[in-house]
């Protein structure tokens, strides 16, 4: 109302973020971005030119930068905005595309006979931009990685804008002396630009220069309630306060001025190297030990395009036999990926036979060169990746997303256990052929990891995928071969569990056994170890949970539900660490449960092979059917909160509406739902400690999320949990293998965790004492705070007929921190403790009987670890992982002081 006729830069302006005006602002969506946005954009831009202000589209993280064009593009075109001055767009300058944006805008313009604005700023996002790098594992970074190469990027960028002045109306936002002077001398004082300041900033420094330059001055300023822009004030805080800032460093009477206001060409001529020393390239973060794994960017056109063509020519094929069982994809079941021949009991009692006859020659092999292969197939599912993740979309039904992170994961397997195998003493020893039984939800990630971790220890291994994904597991089992894998040394058996799994876990020949997969089968498996198979084999299991996230009144709304989100639907909830109960506080729930809602109904739900689906099908017809028929029950009984109605293109395939049910407890609950169901329980204010209680007491223990900005009661949580991964302000999936070692306790595993530092020693002897902290900071992307921390198991048995070696077994149990009840290799009252599920493990001194045994595999529950005092006094330790988002709160500060 208050605006005058005439040029409206000469009036108070808006600027607007795309993102905020779209729930599903990204690249895979362009084609619903392009449609539903643009014409919204379009009108706000026909408002702004009614009311003679102007608009500026503000900038968004790199990701979006074309399809913001695209947008922009789409909205400047519009004849209504013919004649109208006041569109304008804010360019970063720390973006390394910074130059060819101004090229393209004036391109633009002057295409369409248009006059627009640009807003130069340094860069809003500078650190999340560096930690999306590195998570993603990208070629490089978008942004630049010195301050100084910044500042001289916006002098570059200052002086074309300048240039451009036929089409574009400078606007220059800085609060840097030095910027302003060296823009107001390139200009003069006849040029039409003006200068920016954030409210608050930098007053006295335009006021001045002001005096000197004459140029237009205007001030940004947040609009909004207190709790939406704390996030934001908290960032700038950040930003301005960080030791290499101008505002930070003109407060600092100790530097001098001409430190202040230096040159950035005189820095950057000076820098050596150009990038930031501080700041390792995306995919050298864990170096020296290993290389980081490579990422494709879904959200990067040309990167997009390049792996769409790769994969196109899988989008057909039909892998396997002529004969066999025939595998369909479970997003369409006219769709035939392959067929298999299954193994009979003849075939799997050969395969046994041959992983023996060829352990000797394996075995004898140096850990070096074993590691070396393990290195080379990393490169060949690198190489292969377009195929793998073909399969993975096909066969599992994963969507591109999830296919790229499980190519991802497969390859850290490989080669953080070829690098931790390296650092084993040179007397290890391997024990044998090693039985790995792998899941259908990870069928490359989890294949590999336990194979690479047995055979780089010099372990031969028998391999039994699960029957719904054998097609990836025998492609990534001839990636091993031609990496130079011997023959024989990996064994590839296919087939149904129930059948062919009796005839590898039996045999006395197997020396240890590997399993991922659900808690009941893990109860079977041991059963049939200690029927017919070595007493004291290793058992590694990794189980499933009822995991759950906490989420106080504390809690930043909009980060809960996106990783509330992520971590129950995306996977189609078909991940072992996927929130299956939701405890949010009572004060909150309303609101955060309706905008879940509201988020949850954007979701893609559909055929995984288009990138942009969010949530593919569950694996098959009798998964779907036991998620649909907990549910129907739920729903019966009033408990739906709501549940996401499936488009038609899913009627051929096995999919489930994700869906949010109501419960007044996990206890309530007696098994995990594997699929897309989340179940929400209302606390009060001072029910936390009964929360954690609860959660304890339900059994399993394998993730939980917490989101709370109180660090006193997070902290709490973390120590009273027995939980293996906990993740603060952030979502509870996608464990990486040697940042967050990953498996639980009690119903969700015995342990060591799958990508730590135990897990291949699990595979040996003789592997020497391990030496490490109670906790451990593990390497990561920045942003993210890794701690792995030890602590005691519990309840040692320690057993041995030798009084001498049960008060050896006995020291070494409580120097772990651990309570201890001692007796004989077949003590009647140990099987008592034993029945009564009052043991957490057994640390032997010989062999313990076979009754004592079969005891401890036919208890129901929980799977109770046999340790050996001699080869895996680590077991002694329960694992636990802490990942924390340090920057929940608004900013990286640990990065932007590391660079200063």
């Amino acid at each position: 109302k208050k605006a005058k006729p005439g040029w409206p830069h000469a009036n108070s302006g808006i600027s607007v973020k795309l993102s905020a005006l779209h729930p599903r602002y990204e690249t895979v969506n362009r084609t619903r971005v392009l449609t539903e946005l643009a014409p919204r954009v379009t009108e706000l831009a026909r408002m702004a030119k009614a009311a003679n202000i102007p608009l500026a589209i503000d900038a968004e993280e790199a990701d979006r930068l074309d399809l913001s064009l695209d947008v922009i593009e789409a909205v400047l075109s519009s004849s209504v905005l013919s004649g109208w001055d006041g569109f304008g767009i804010v360019v970063q300058a720390y973006s390394r595309r910074a130059p060819a944006v101004l090229d393209f805008l004036h391109d633009l313009a002057t295409r369409l006979d248009r006059r627009i604005s640009v807003r130069l700023v340094k860069g809003a996002y500078w650190d999340s931009e560096i930690k999306l790098a590195q998570v993603g594992g990208l070629d490089g970074y978008p942004v630049f990685t010195r301050k100084e190469t910044t500042d001289l990027s916006y002098l570059a960028c200052a002086r074309k804008l300048l240039g451009m002045s036929d089409r574009i109306y400078p606007q220059f936002a800085t609060h840097n002396a030095h910027t302003v002077a060296a823009i107001a001398t390139m200009a003069g004082k006849d040029a039409r630009i003006e200068f920016q300041r954030l409210h608050g900033m930098g007053e006295a420094l335009h006021d001045i220069s002001r005096s000197e330059d004459g140029h237009r001055r205007r001030i940004y300023a947040p609009v909004g309630v207190h709790k939406d822009l704390l996030a934001y004030l908290v960032r700038r805080l950040l930003e301005n306060g960080a030791n290499s800032s101008f505002v930070h460093r003109i407060l600092d009477k100790s530097v001098r001025p001409e430190e202040i206001a230096a040159d950035p060409v005189d820095a950057v001529m000076r820098a050596d190297p150009l990038s930031h020393p501080a700041i390792a390239m995306p995919c050298d973060i864990y170096k020296p030990q290993r290389a980081n794994s490579r990422g494709w960017n879904l959200n990067d056109p040309a990167e997009l395009a390049r792996l769409n063509s790769a994969m196109k020519p899988f989008a057909d094929k039909v892998w396997g036999d002529d004969t066999g069982r025939e595998l369909l994809n479970p997003a369409n079941k006219s769709d035939k990926v392959g067929r298999v021949s299954d193994a009979s009991t003849a075939d799997a009692l050969a395969a046994i036979s041959a992983s023996a006859a060829a352990f000797e020659n394996w075995s004898a092999l140096s850990m070096g060169e074993r590691a070396a292969i393990l290195e080379r197939t990393a490169e060949l599912y690198q190489e292969n990746a377009a195929e793998l993740m073909a399969l993975a979309v096909r066969e599992a039904g994963k969507t591109r997303f999830d296919a790229v992170a499980e190519i991802r994961e497969a390859v850290d397997f490989l080669r953080y256990y070829a690098t931790e195998a390296r650092s084993l003493p040179k007397n290890t020893e391997a024990i044998g052929p090693i039985v790995c039984i792998s899941p259908w939800n990870f069928p490359l990630a989890i294949f590999t990891g336990q194979i690479a971790g047995a055979l780089v220890t010099g372990n031969t291994v028998i391999a039994k995928p699960a029957e719904q994904t054998p097609l990836i597991s025998a492609f990534a089992a001839s990636l091993f071969a031609s990496a130079g894998l011997p023959q024989n040394v990996l064994q590839l058996v296919q087939g149904d569990g129930a059948s062919i799994g009796p005839v590898l876990t039996g045999s006395p020949k197997i020396a240890g056994i590997a399993f991922t997969g659900s808690t009941d089968t893990a109860r079977h498996i041991d059963l049939s170890m200690s029927r017919s198979g070595r007493p004291d084999a290793p058992f590694i299991a990794e189980t499933g949970g009822l995991n759950a996230m906490i989420v106080d009144s504390t809690a930043l709304p909009e980060q809960a539900v996106r990783d509330i989100l992520s971590s129950a639907f995306q996977s189609a909830g078909q991940r072992c660490s996927a929130l299956r109960v939701l405890y949010v506080q009572k004060e909150i729930a309303p609101s955060l449960l309706e905008m879940l809602e509201g988020a949850a109904r954007e979701l893609a739900i559909g055929d995984p092979w288009n990138p942009a689906t969010d949530v593919g099908p569950v694996i098959d017809e009798e998964a779907r059917k036991t998620i649909v028929d907990h549910c129907e029950a739920m729903k019966a009984d009033g408990r739906l909160i709501f549940e996401i109605a499936l488009p038609a293109q899913c009627r051929d395939g096995t999919f489930v509406s994700p869906t949010a049910l109501r419960i007044g407890s996990i206890l309530e609950l007696e098994r995990e739902i594997f699929g897309p169901v989340l179940h929400v329980v209302e606390f009060d204010a001072g029910q936390v400690d009964k929360v954690v209680s609860d959660i304890n007491k339900a059994g399993y223990g394998l993730t939980l999320g917490i989101h709370s900005r109180i660090d006193n009661r997070v902290d709490r949580i973390c120590e009273t949990a027995h939980i293996g991964n906990i993740y603060v302000n952030r979502n509870q999936i996608g464990a990486v293998v040697g940042v967050q070692p990953f498996g639980g306790e009690g119903l969700s595993g015995t342990g060591p965790k799958a990508g730590g530092p135990f897990y291949i020693r699990r595979f040996t002897r003789k592997a020497g004492k391990v030496d490490v902290a109670q906790r451990t900071l593990m390497p990561g992307p920045t942003g993210e705070s890794n701690s792995w921390i030890l602590r005691p198991r519990g309840v040692i048995a320690c057993l041995s007929d030798n009084g001498e070696a049960r008060q050896r077994l006995a020291d070494l149990a409580r120097s772990a921190g651990n309570s201890v009840v001692s007796g004989a290799l077949d003590d009647p009252k140990i099987r008592d403790e034993i029945v009564a599920d009052r043991i957490d493990a057994i640390l032997v001194d010989g062999a313990i009987s076979p009754e004592m045994r079969r005891q401890v595999a036919e208890k129901n529950g929980r799977r109770i670890p046999i340790i050996n005092a001699d080869d895996a006094a680590f077991m002694l330790h329960a694992e636990t992982s802490i990942s924390e988002d340090t920057t929940a709160s608004g900013g990286n500060a640990s990065l932007l002081s590391s660079v200063a």
